[in-house]
């Protein structure tokens, strides 16, 4: 393995070898990258073991396996830049700078929580942080991204949106509605689909006309991008070119990460429509975590102690976020009205 030096000056005299994000990002930010990633894994596993302890009731749906297109598209993204987000969308959140002893909380249904209790799993939203919020209808954020993005044209604030969906939501009226309004008018959002291969139980193979979701990009006359989901730089050199080209008022654009979910499409899903070749596959030989650990050891920025340390400090945030949570305090039910209306 090369020194951090060596790989510094690789970056400074012949760049053009190196990985797109290991050429346009410091070791900083790499690191933090993993960080997140590492964040986005061990939040869920704790979820998961909650929800099996009976801490977390209703469901839940992981994204174990897809963390590299959470993180990958959000790199480029500002601080208010805005994303909407999915029913699976807990990586997207901490992507975007989420708290997890709140996003824990919310889970429990604890005061503490970003929507007091109130949305559970699949409606986390933190405006401070540019998030728009995660929705539990299969498409139903593409609209919302299309009004934000047309109120930053309006505002000419500079600012991008982001919106995540699945493969499922492709097949949905307010995708094609959404993508149509978006390039006509030239709105600043870049449209991701982490197609992890089925819509709950059914395969895109069976359920979508095209091979492609990106190749529907071709009808709105916007570019079309296929990345591999799970290399971390790929997917953040096609959010860094998407961003950029929304940035300079050129439009939007529709990118396709191909990305696998290691786990069922709920915590109900018994997985019968997949086999365990296929899934074992994925896990040993695609995870998102060790590719993007194995590169950043080939290139210097990191050693197998430094991760090791990385993952430990991770473990410990996430065992203090299940203990907040648990030692919040539980909704009040003479405040059952309280946010619905407004003053």
């Amino acid at each position: 393995m090369v020194s951090a030096r060596t790989s510094n000056a690789k970056l400074k005299d012949d760049g053009s070898n190196l990985p797109f994000a290991f050429r346009h990002y410091t070791p900083d930010q790499l690191k933090e990258a993993l960080r997140k990633m590492y964040l986005i894994r061990r939040f869920e596993e704790g979820a998961e073991e909650s929800y099996t302890r009976g801490l977390i009731h209703g469901t839940m749906h992981l994204s174990i396996g897809q963390e590299a297109s959470a993180v990958g598209i959000s790199m480029p993204l500002a601080e208010n830049d805005m994303i909407t987000s999915t029913h699976r969308g807990h990586g997207h959140c901490i992507a975007k700078g989420a708290d997890v002893a709140k996003m824990f909380a919310e889970f429990f249904g604890k005061e503490t929580g970003y929507c007091k209790g109130r949305g559970g799993s699949m409606h986390i939203a933190d405006v401070s942080k540019g998030n728009l919020g995660a929705n539990g209808i299969v498409g139903g954020g593409i609209p919302i991204a299309v009004g934000a993005a047309l109120s930053a044209k309006k505002q000419k604030n500079g600012k991008v949106v982001v919106s995540y969906f699945g493969d499922g939501a492709n097949n949905e009226g307010a995708f094609h509605e959404a993508l149509n309004m978006a390039s006509v008018w030239k709105l600043p959002v870049v449209f991701v689909c982490e197609n992890n291969g089925y819509g709950m139980s059914t395969s895109t193979a069976r359920s979508t006309a095209v091979a492609n979701v990106a190749d529907r990009a071709v009808a709105y006359n916007m570019p079309g991008v296929i990345v591999d989901g799970n290399n971390l730089s790929d997917v953040a050199e096609a959010s860094h070119n998407a961003v950029e080209r929304a940035r300079r008022g050129e439009g939007p654009t529709l990118v396709e990460c191909k990305t696998y979910r290691h786990r069922g499409h709920s915590k109900s899903d018994r997985n019968r429509y997949r086999t365990k070749e296929e899934i074992e596959e994925w896990i040993s030989n695609r995870d998102p975590i060790h590719l993007f650990e194995d590169q950043l050891k080939e290139f210097g920025f990191l050693d197998d102690t430094q991760i090791a340390d990385l993952r430990d400090s991770v473990a410990k945030e996430i065992a203090d976020a299940i203990e907040f949570a648990k030692d919040s305090p539980s909704p009040d039910l003479n405040n059952l009205t309280r946010d619905v209306y407004t003053d």
